[in-house]
């Protein structure tokens, strides 16, 4: 497969809803293995289709130490999150070079389709949790810096611009 190219903070398509996936075709999973590509070369432990360029809600989660045990999903929601919550260092490739401290439940229960096209549920605890919360955030038009303060966020988004015209 292959890997795609970021896109970069300020483009829109990165602040709007992408659009539900009807059914995983070949076509769906053909971008799937880009995707995992595209997190295995950041390297990260989740990509969202809209960081990429594609509008369709699909995301892929590996936080595991081994690698390769990447999660597809298509459509994913969360059912329910933990009361306790519990902070991450948080970071996106669409804004390079800054990160920050992001507080999210600490374990969600989430519906989606998975990649033999079945509705599925399955809990995620600890970083798997964040990034899957992460990847929805994406998935509806948000990135991370949106759960901080508005001066914190201009102020990673101009520290960003800064490093990239470097």
């Amino acid at each position: 497969m292959s890997v795609r190219p970021f896109l970069r903070y300020e483009d829109r398509r990165l602040h709007m809803p992408a659009q539900p996936v009807e059914a995983v075709t070949e076509t769906v999973r053909m971008i799937w293995d880009d995707m995992i590509d595209t997190m295995e070369a950041m390297p990260g432990v989740g990509l969202a289709a809209p960081q990429i360029g594609i509008m369709l809600r699909l995301a892929v989660v590996d936080a595991s130490d081994k690698r390769g045990q990447a999660v597809r999903m298509a459509n994913p929601e969360v059912l329910h999150a933990s009361v306790q919550m519990r902070d991450y260092e948080e970071a996106s490739p669409n804004l390079p070079g800054v990160s920050a401290q992001v507080s999210r439940p600490r374990a969600v229960t989430v519906r989606f389709l998975n990649d033999q096209g079945v509705i599925e549920d399955r809990d995620f605890v600890g970083l798997w949790a964040v990034s899957v919360q992460h990847q929805i955030d994406h998935l509806n038009g948000r990135i991370y810096v949106d759960h901080l303060s508005p001066l914190r966020r201009k102020m990673l988004v101009q520290k960003s611009a800064k490093l990239a015209r470097r």
